[in-house]
């Protein structure tokens, strides 16, 4: 079963260019299997040859393995210390002409992109925002992005913004609330692979939750040594409360471990904390 599960891995990287080899092995079983009981198959050397004959088969299950869970304001507890710790500190260490550089990393559909740009807004104002913000906002998943650059959402998706930031941002057409037209602007939305593609650079606030725990040990780390080589030696990282804590200590020190909350570890002792861990490896 093994071997016909990383056939079907290698045959969707060859194929599609997508290499599903870094995510961890039980999760991404189940969702494939998630797919393959959708269509009433067993096996997945019989998955195989049906993703062959039809190629059109990789959307689906893109999106199945892809599972998009966010929302704004999602955790409220650790956005507000965002709110009152931590872009008030970004705000500080620069002077009011100097720009404000946000990664979303792992975006979705958008949510917490969005929560990201009233926070700021809020901190700022709308016209320092427009002049000094700009947030990147990336995912693998293209479908995904689309909506995102729509920055519309049904009144159930929106439950999470307080009613003075839901009419402040948002302008409500018939079912749906649709993101500020303006403060969009500042937003770029692309497709970005994090184990593949190169990382943004200068960023103060890069955010990336509940990402990682889809990836094994090797991707996981690549990707934090991407995260730091993106972030300012100021800069924070904003991870997820469903990820785990002690791969990251030879890139970044905890600031607030609850609200999974970080900063940057200088290059240079990232390089001797590496250097000291190869050290332990062979004795």
């Amino acid at each position: 079963m093994e071997y016909a599960f990383e056939a079907l891995l290698d045959y969707l990287r060859q194929s599609h260019g997508f290499d599903f080899t870094t995510y961890k092995r039980p999760s991404l079983m189940r969702r494939v299997q998630n797919r393959m009981q959708a269509l009433s198959i067993e096996s997945y050397s019989d998955y195989l040859d049906y993703i062959k004959e039809d190629p059109e088969e990789f959307t689906p299950l893109f999106n199945t393995i892809e599972i998009n869970f966010t929302g704004f304001f999602r955790d409220p507890e650790a956005w507000n210390y965002i709110a009152k710790a931590i872009i008030p500190r970004i705000i500080a260490s620069k002077s009011e002409s100097e720009p404000i550089r946000v990664w979303s990393a792992g975006c979705a559909s958008g949510e917490e992109t969005y929560t990201l740009a009233i926070l700021l807004a809020e901190a700022l104002g709308v016209e320092q925002y427009k002049a000094r913000v700009q947030i990147y906002a990336t995912d693998v998943d293209t479908e995904a992005l689309n909506q995102s650059r729509q920055g519309s959402y049904l009144s159930s998706q929106v439950v999470g913004v307080p009613p003075t930031l839901l009419e402040r941002y948002f302008e409500q057409i018939a079912e749906r609330y649709i993101f500020d037209k303006d403060l969009r602007r500042s937003i770029i939305f692309c497709r970005h692979n994090l184990i593949q593609d190169a990382p943004m650079s200068k960023i103060d606030l890069l955010v990336c939750r509940n990402v990682l725990i889809y990836f094994n040990t090797e991707a996981q780390t690549k990707t934090l040594a991407r995260f730091h080589f993106s972030l300012k030696d100021s800069g924070f990282l904003f991870l997820g409360m469903s990820e785990m804590l002690p791969i990251y200590t030879n890139f970044f020190n905890p600031l607030n471990l609850r609200q999974r909350v970080f900063t940057k570890i200088p290059r240079s002792h990232v390089n001797q904390r590496l250097l000291n861990s190869a050290l332990l490896r062979r004795h």
